[in-house]
């Protein structure tokens, strides 16, 4: 559904997340299929809403088909890639969103206040152009732990560590807000990195790594090593023979968390109406 105040008032994106997407964007959508669960699960987060920003919106993942959506991508690559009848999508970051003060019902940020450059003020603009806000990120205590990044490539976390804030940090920018763990399915649909915590072969495909940011901002000769030590002991049974509990799960805690909560200095929503 097209927004009521949307305006053509962005210029193309620029900085670091514009960047990576356009480089691993490529295919990116054949991968990273929103998963149904999770989509219902963010959907009803949004409750009542009527008009939503989606921040850092990628290709349109988990982005609700029956409200008033104005989505803000900085990735040429990521914008191409959104089906046809999304919701318009303009270039732009979310550091700097040209909007007015509560001009939407809700804020939406799914997997995306990682690759922000300034993330104090990303979380500002989210308060104050939106009434209450939904973001969906993940805790690198546990994702640290996850047997691909811990056993096979350990660069990746200390990479990602670097730039993920946590989740105590993102809470106190927030402000008072709810925090929900959203486990993983051994069938999730969603290809990032973890997803395929109970299917290690998705590792050995190039494809599945391109789609995702933590392999492409990792060390290639270090991922390299690691997805040829994982092919070993896949061949070997090594692999099965040590991580033989996962088999037998159906989901697992990788670190996902959905944080949503009302924008104390918001102006009620009152400009989307």
């Amino acid at each position: 559904m097209a927004h009521p105040v949307l305006e053509e008032v962005l210029t193309p994106g620029t900085g670091a997340s514009a960047a990576v997407y356009d480089r691993i964007g490529i295919g990116y959508s054949a991968v990273r299929r929103p998963d149904p669960e999770w989509a219902a699960i963010i959907r009803e987060s949004l409750g009542d809403a009527r008009t939503v920003i989606n921040v850092g919106a990628g290709s349109g993942a988990y982005e609700p088909t029956d409200l008033s959506v104005v989505a803000v991508e900085p990735s040429a690559e990521m914008r191409a890639q959104r089906p046809a009848g999304a919701a318009p999508c303009l270039a732009g970051r979310a550091e700097s969103l040209p909007f007015d003060d509560g001009t939407f019902d809700a804020a939406l940020a799914v997997l995306t206040v990682h690759h922000w450059t300034d993330l104090e003020a990303g979380i500002a603009e989210l308060r104050r152009v939106a009434s209450r806000f939904t973001v969906l990120t993940y805790d690198m205590d546990v994702q640290g732990e996850y047997w691909f990044t811990r056993d096979y490539v350990p660069e990746i976390a200390t990479a990602e560590r670097s730039r993920v804030p946590s989740v105590q940090r993102l809470t106190e920018l927030l402000g008072p807000c709810e925090v929900r763990e959203l486990p993983l399915r051994h069938d999730f649909t969603d290809g990032f990195m973890t997803a395929f915590w109970r299917r290690p072969e998705a590792y050995l495909d190039p494809n599945v790594r391109r789609a995702c940011s933590a392999f492409a901002l990792t060390d290639a000769e270090a991922v390299s090593r690691g997805v040829e030590r994982l092919r070993a002991d896949l061949e070997s049974g090594h692999w099965h023979r040590t991580y033989a509990d996962l088999l037998e799960r159906d989901t697992l805690d990788a670190g996902f968390r959905l944080i949503t909560g009302v924008s104390p200095h918001a102006a009620g929503g009152q400009g989307a109406r």
